[in-house]
C-alpha cells in the first residue's frame, strides 16, 4: 500500500526535478497526479526514467479531496492561494516557496538535521522546505553543532542562475552565446550581466542593506539549526548553470580540530566528504549535478577566531536545495506519522 501524491508546478525546474527523485527513490505511490497553471494543462511530463508519462492537470480544478501528500513548486503567489485548500482537503502540503518558513505553526523541515520538527506538521497540515542555500549548509553544520556548538557562521555563497529558474539558466546561456559572437549581452532576469560576471545581489534589497536571501540564511538557521546561533551572510550570483557553493567560515564554543571535524563529517548523514588537500582533490559544481548529496571540502582551521574552522560546501540545489530535500521529507512525514508504506 502506497501514497496518493501530487506533484504542483510539474513543468517548471524543481518540479521536474520532483518527478526524477521521486521514481529515483522508489517513493511508494499507489496514485500520482501532476498539476500546473493553465498555460501547462494538456502538457506530458516524464516521470523519471521510469517510461510513464502523466498528463498536466490544472490546479485551479483540481480537487485534492482523498490525496495523501502534495509536493508544491509553484512559487509563493500560487501557493497562498493553494496550499491552504490542499491542506484542508487533508492533504498534507510539502512547500518549496518561501511563504510559510517562518510561520511558527508551519515546520521548516532538513531530515537530516531536525526531524522531530515534522511533528508540529498537523497545526497547519503544511511543511515548507528552506532555502536552497540554507539547507546544504545546515545539513554541513548540524555535526559540528553537535559536536563542539556552532556560535556563529559567516558564509559567502556562490549560487548558480538555476536558482532563478528556467529564465535564469536561459539567459546565462543566452548572454554567453551573444558575447562569443561579438553582440550585445543584455541583462533581462539579473540586475547586470551575468555571463563572465559575478553578482552580489540576489532578491530584494532590505532597510539594513542585506538581501532577502541573505535575510533567509539567517533566520532560517536559526530555526532549523539553533535560535542562538548567529549568521551573517553575502549571497551571490554566478555563471554557473546548476550547483551552488558556499564558502563557510564558523566560529565554536569548544575547540574542534580540522583533523577532527573531518572524521566527524566523514560519518555525517548526507554529506560527501572529499578533501584530499592536493590538486583537484576537492568538490566544484560540475562535479554535484545530479548527486544527493552535500560535498564538503578544505577543511581547515581558522586561526583569526578562537575555536573556528573554515570549509567549503557544494550542492545540487535542484536536489538537496529543493526537490531532493522535499522527497525526503515526504519520506520522513511517512515513517513517523503517515504509516501507509
Amino acid at each position: 500500500m502506497g501514497y496518493r501524491v501530487v506533484v504542483a508546478g510539474a513543468t517548471g525546474n524543481v518540479g521536474r526535478e520532483m518527478l526524477n527523485i521521486l521514481a529515483e527513490r522508489e517513493f511508494p505511490i499507489d496514485e500520482l497526479a501532476v498539476v500546473a497553471s493553465s498555460r501547462s494543462t494538456g502538457d506530458m511530463v516524464d516521470f523519471g526514467e521510469t517510461g510513464k508519462q502523466y498528463k498536466i492537470q490544472n490546479i485551479e480544478h483540481f480537487d485534492p479531496t482523498g490525496w495523501d501528500i502534495a509536493l508544491f513548486a509553484i512559487g509563493s503567489e500560487a501557493t497562498k492561494i493553494h496550499a491552504p485548500r490542499f491542506a484542508a482537503a487533508g492533504c498534507t502540503v510539502i512547500d518549496n516557496s518561501s511563504l510559510y518558513r517562518m510561520d511558527p505553526d508551519v515546520p521548516l523541515i532538513v531530515p537530516e538535521v531536525n526531524p522531530e520538527a515534522i511533528d508540529g506538521y498537523k497545526a497547519k497540515n503544511i511543511i515548507a522546505n528552506p532555502n536552497c542555500s540554507t539547507a546544504q549548509m545546515v545539513v554541513a553544520l548540524k555535526p559540528l553543532h553537535d559536536a563542539a556548538t556552532v556560535k556563529r557562521v559567516v558564509v559567502a555563497t556562490y549560487q548558480s542562475v538555476s536558482g532563478a529558474g528556467k529564465a535564469g539558466m536561459d539567459e546565462l546561456f543566452e548572454q554567453s552565446r551573444n558575447i562569443f559572437v561579438g553582440d550585445q549581452a543584455e541583462a533581462k532576469k539579473f540586475t547586470k550581466q551575468i555571463a563572465f560576471n559575478v553578482i552580489p545581489h540576489i532578491d530584494s534589497f532590505l532597510d539594513d542593506g542585506s538581501t532577502k536571501e541573505e535575510w533567509k540564511m539567517v533566520v532560517e538557521t536559526k530555526k532549523i539549526l539553533d535560535p542562538k546561533v548567529k549568521v551573517i551572510a553575502t549571497c551571490v550570483r554566478v555563471p554557473v548553470f546548476v550547483g551552488h557553493s558556499e564558502a563557510v567560515h564558523v566560529e565554536l564554543e569548544r575547540e574542534l580540530s580540522a583533523e577532527d571535524a573531518q572524521k566527524i563529517l566523514r560519518e555525517a548523514p548526507g554529506i560527501m566528504l572529499v578533501d584530499k588537500r592536493e590538486d583537484g582533490g576537492y568538490v566544484t559544481p560540475v562535479e554535484c549535478v545530479g548527486d544527493y548529496a552535500t560535498f564538503v571540502s578544505r577543511v581547515r582551521d581558522d586561526s583569526t577566531v578562537e575555536n573556528g574552522l573554515a570549509f567549503w560546501c557544494v550542492s545540487d540545489n535542484l536536489r538537496k536545495g529543493a526537490a531532493l530535500n522535499a522527497v525526503q521529507i515526504a519520506e520522513l512525514l511517512g515513517r513517523r506519522h503517515l504509516k501507509k508504506a
